[in-house]
Formats: C-alpha cells, structure tokens, sequence
C-alpha cells in the first residue's frame, strides 16, 4: 500500500491501485495541472469536485451521485461514502488492514476483491469488516 497516495477525488483507492505505476494520484500536484494523468480531462468526478471547489466526492453525496464512474459500478461510490460516513484515514486504516489479510484491491485489470458486489452497504460492510456476508 503507498498510504501517501491516499483516496482519489472520487473515492477510489490511489493508495491500492496498481493500474499506472507512473500515476501520483489526482490529490497530487494541485489537482489542477495533471498532464501525466491520461484520464483528467474527461473525468467527470474531477470536474464536478473543481466546481462545488470540495476535496472530494466525500464532501458531497456519494451514496445517491451518479456522475462519472458512480454510474454504474459502486466501487468508488462506496469508497466516497465511506470516507463521507467515517472519514478518509478510517477508511486508510480499512483497506490497509484489508490488503494485509489478503484482499486484493486490482487481480485482474482494474477488477479485484471490491468489485463484485451490487449492494452498496454490503460493500461497505466488506471494506469496514473484511469478510463478505451472504445475503439472508
């Protein structure tokens, strides 16, 4: 886990990802110049935190946004909500305890152990607990 790259604008986890070794983080270099980031210009969740002038998603509603990739998959909608709920370091503290019993957050691509849930609480209870319940 590279802790100092912390929790994306939008909720994913910098912290975790290992999709672009080169990638700093989009809370890195102002937020405003990310000439190395291929995914600035259209990220729509960047540009919506610009405008409310937030840190992050967080600082809004998460739970009910469907902006960008809130849209249709409920990884960083989860992870936003989270930090909203409890804050970002809890949210830290979650997933490097997570990494550390083996939960992995990219296996194949982009896709890992949080993304196969369709339930947003569920998820949550995932990220804060580290271990999936079955639905009753």
């Amino acid at each position: 886990m590279k802790r100092e790259l912390g929790i994306a604008r939008c909720g994913l986890a910098c912290c975790l990802c290992s999709e672009n070794v080169e990638c700093r983080g989009c809370r890195q270099d102002g937020f405003l110049d990310l000439s190395w980031c291929k995914d600035a210009e259209w990220c729509e969740n960047r540009k919506c935190v610009l405008e409310k002038e937030i840190a992050g998603c967080y600082e809004c509603s998460p739970a009910d946004c469907r902006k960008g990739l809130f849209k249709e998959k409920i990884k960083a909608r989860a992870f936003a909500e989270y930090a909203r709920r409890y804050g970002v370091e809890a949210l830290l503290d979650c997933l490097e305890r997570n990494e550390q019993a083996g939960i992995v957050y990219h296996r194949t691509g982009i896709m890992g152990d949080y993304d196969d849930f369709d339930d947003l609480e569920q998820l949550m209870d995932f990220i804060r607990t580290g271990k999936r319940r079955t639905s009753k």
